[in-house]
This record gives C-alpha cells, structure tokens and sequence, in this order.
C-alpha cells in the first residue's frame, strides 16, 4: 500500500489478552516446582541413605556379632581399622588386583577407543558391538563361561585368573568412557605437530594424552570402583583366593564386625577425594591456560 505524502501513519491496535485467558509459563507453577523438588529429594535420600548407614555405624560400638543396631558412641573402631586380620588380608588382595586389572585395562582400552576413533577400518562396526557385549552381558554369564574356560585348560584358579577376569570385563568400561572423551577430537592437532617435528611418540605424550587424561582419569575410577565391588565374576574365578567382598560375604554369615563399615568408609572417603581433585586440576589447569 503507498501512503500518500503528509499522510499519518496507520495505527496498529495493540491485542492484550482478556483477564480470564492464562499463559502458560515454561518454568511450570509453584506447586509442581514443589513436588518434583520433593521427589528430587525423596530419591536422593532413597540412594545415599545406605551410605550414610555404613559410615555412621563406623561409631557403634556393638554388644553382640552384629553391628546391625545402635548400641552406644565409640571411636575404638577408628582406631584399630585393621584389627579383623582375616578382612584386613581380603582388603590388600582386592587392592592390589584392581591396581593390576585397571593399569592394564586403561592402557588397552586407552588404545582401542583411540584407534576406533581416528581410523576407520574393516569391522570397525562390529569392533563397537564386542566392546558392547561385555557390558550388557549379565555378570553370571561372564563368570560361568570364564569358569569353564579356565576349567577345561587345566588352569589353576587363583589371583592371576582373578585378574585376567577383571581386565576382561574392564577393558570395555576404558574403552567406551574414553572413546566418549576422543569423539569431538581434532586430530589435525597431531598433524600440525609432527608438521612441525615433533616425532608420533612425542606427539602423543604432549597433545594427545594431556587432551584425553580426564576421560582416561574418569575411566581408570569408574573401572577402579567396579573391580573392588565385583562378587560375581571373581566368585566364579577364584579358586581359594579371597578378596575383599568375598570375605565380607562369607564373615556376614557368623558375624559382621564394625571393621567392614570401617574400610567401606575408607574407601568412599578416597573415592570422594579423587572425584574432587579431578575437577579442581581441570579448572587451574584451564585458568592458567
């Protein structure tokens, strides 16, 4: 439409909305707020009080073999945490072949997502799916079938079938958390630095390691984590070797010393260290950068 010269410009009439009409607010109303941050609640009480059942129980002193009621206030439990020789032993054990399993696991599946990532191969696809098979795979599955692989070999069963049986199931864990870390990677990065000298060896220890350590560092807790807390797998694999679990298991059935809640604690304390550390070194590492 031309508007003649002088003319006044049209009115636009304003549309406001009549009183009984609403508009719906995305934030949702106050009482629907409410509850789900009440169901919010309720779930986290739901996951973390067995937690803090275990880590208040560390200051029962209890009257009979049970530490299953509250008796009375002690700090005697702190202060001989390794008196239970037999779950003391079973502690080590597990220790020491979670350091194992998860150090070779992290080196494997390190590799693995780094070269399902970068290259693209024959079966790369059906590379993913086995990685994928020992994590949807129920763990009595994986136990059976590695007990009668052991079994019909002739090995004995022990700490090294133990180990094996952890790296087995772990190297997926690595491999799946770190190649999530690797998937937006710029590997022109790499290329810009041997462009520049630097030989693959070098190229790797100082751009591609520092850019995939926090999925390497996630990778190497969760996998740390899983290893300590598995029955099932090293149930089926052990032989005579006891770990931690085992014994606490086994033990529950004559009784259930305060100890066991005592370095359940331990390792929740040095759990929530490591998760708190990780972030913390990220955040100085980037403001420095």
């Amino acid at each position: 439409m031309v508007m003649a010269e002088g003319a006044a410009p049209p009115v636009v009439a304003e549309v406001r909305p009549s009183k009984g009409s609403t508009r719906p607010s995305r934030a949702g109303t106050g009482w629907g707020r409410r509850a789900l941050t009440l169901v919010a609640i309720a779930a986290y009480i739901w996951l973390f009080l067995p937690i803090l059942n275990i880590v208040v129980f560390t200051f029962n002193q209890p009257s009979g073999k049970y530490n299953l009621s509250w008796e009375r206030f002690t700090l005697e439990n702190w202060a001989e945490p390794f008196k239970d020789a037999q779950l003391t032993q079973a502690f080590w054990r597990s220790l020491v072949v979670a350091a194992v399993a998860v150090t070779v696991a992290l080196a494997m599946g390190s590799l693995i997502a780094i070269a399902l990532s970068r290259y693209r191969f024959t079966g790369n696809k059906l590379t993913e799916v086995f990685l994928v098979l020992p994590l949807t795979t129920p763990e009595i599955v994986l136990g059976a079938s590695l007990y009668q692989l052991f079994l019909g070999r002739g090995v004995v069963l022990g700490q090294v079938t133990v180990v094996i049986a952890h790296i087995m199931f772990l190297v997926s864990f690595v491999a799946m958390t770190v190649k999530a870390r690797v998937r937006g990677f710029d590997w022109t990065v790499e290329d810009a630095a041997m462009d520049l000298g630097a030989r693959p060896m070098r190229v790797f220890w100082k751009v591609t390691f520092p850019l995939i350590l926090p999925g390497i560092l996630a990778a190497a807790l969760l996998s740390f984590a899983l290893s300590l807390d598995d029955y099932i797998v090293t149930d089926f694999t052990r032989g005579e070797f006891t770990t931690f679990p085992i014994q606490v298991n086994n033990a529950f059935r004559v009784s259930f010393p305060p100890q066991v809640n005592v370095l359940a604690t331990l390792i929740l304390v040095v759990t929530l260290i490591l998760f708190t550390i990780g972030p913390l070194s990220q955040r100085r590492r980037g403001a420095s950068t």
